[in-house]
């Protein structure tokens, strides 16, 4: 590129962006949300029914985390109280026939084992979710590791 045409590279493409701006779709996207203009918000889904007393499901994958087989819905889970622990807790979960939470959950991340939950891994709902009838929300061809079928 000649010294001479640098100069105008700057303005040639700042009026093509303007060009894609005023475009008469622009803000309008199709996506999980549907064809909605970026500026509003769609009213939210249902959240979807948790499978009753479908027990332990198959994982998909190594190191997947357990689905939760249960309502979880108003359980309370903050830097206070995790009512998860109330029953998969090492103390009660022989009493309540609950699967325990695993040692590595005992762990901080320099791999030290912990008197209590290590705090990375107090907000169970971040890795582990209840088990839904829910369809996909994009095509999906995924196939689990065939070590786990």
């Amino acid at each position: 590129m000649s010294i001479t045409a640098r100069p105008l590279l700057g303005p040639l493409l700042l009026a093509l962006a303007g060009l894609a701006v005023a475009a008469p779709d622009a803000g309008n996207l199709e996506a999980l949300r549907g064809s909605m203009h970026l500026d509003r918000d769609p009213a939210p889904a249902r959240i979807a029914d948790p499978l009753k007393d479908q027990g332990i499901q198959d994982r998909e994958y190594i190191h997947q985390p357990p689905l939760v087989p249960h309502q979880v819905r108003g359980y309370e889970v903050d830097l206070k109280v995790n009512q998860c622990l109330s029953c998969h807790g090492w103390k009660n979960a022989a009493d309540r026939n609950a699967p325990r939470v695993s040692p590595t959950h005992y762990e901080n991340r320099d791999g030290l084992t912990l008197s209590d939950i290590s705090p990375r891994r107090y907000f169970c709902l971040q890795c582990h979710i209840p088990q839904t009838g829910a369809k996909p929300l994009v095509e999906n061809t995924f196939t689990p590791v065939e070590s786990l079928r």
